[in-house]
């Protein structure tokens, strides 16, 4: 049985954000961000998963956050 809204409130108020980071050896020596991320969050208690950009877009990655 899947529940819809956030697993830890159940709020139904997500948003997204994106990050980039690191990774290791010569990219962290060097700064260099190359890797990118989908932030998805609950706008109530800021519970929140990340996506490798890649690979997710937004209206899917929020179905998948709410169990939809």
């Amino acid at each position: 049985m899947k529940s819809e809204g956030c697993i830890k409130c159940g709020s139904k108020e997500a948003a997204t954000k994106e990050i980039a980071t690191s990774g290791s050896g010569l990219s962290k020596v060097f700064d260099v961000q190359h890797n990118k991320f989908l932030v998805v969050y609950c706008k109530n208690c800021g519970y929140s998963e990340l996506y490798n950009k890649k690979t997710s877009t937004a209206g899917n990655v929020i179905d998948l956050f709410f169990g939809g």
